[in-house]
């Protein structure tokens, strides 16, 4: 089964990290969300009980993300799937990818960044 319901680029201020710097000015985040859900039912019923409604996932995501800051990306992506498969029956695993865009480390980069993926 490779059906899969995803949450791209979502984007939130927030004051997370290990560095001094990032719990005081804090920085821009995105994550990306991707869940293995059988999608079969929701695609022949058109109906959202179905299904793994989106938009409460994302406030699920925004509640964490913009909540107490944490020292580690790790610590946020494990709490994110970890709301996701316990309260979504449906979600048989859950992918968290978060990136910080503007870490307070010299270079040039697009993003840095961790990426997990937790089974039910």
């Amino acid at each position: 089964m490779n059906d899969k319901i995803f949450l791209q680029g979502l984007e939130f201020y927030a004051y997370h990290g290990a560095l001094a710097a990032e719990n005081e000015i804090g920085q821009i985040f995105t994550v990306d969300i991707e869940m293995k859900v059988d999608l079969k039912e929701a695609g022949q019923s058109d109906r959202v009980e179905d299904t793994v409604h989106y938009g409460e996932v994302y406030e699920d995501v925004k509640a964490i993300m913009e909540g107490e800051p944490v020292n580690l990306l790790e610590h946020l992506a494990e709490r994110i799937a970890m709301r996701i498969n316990s309260h979504y029956n449906r979600v048989m695993e859950t992918k968290v990818r978060i990136t910080k865009k503007n870490p307070p480390i010299p270079g040039y980069y697009k993003g840095v960044g961790i990426e997990i993926v937790r089974e039910k």
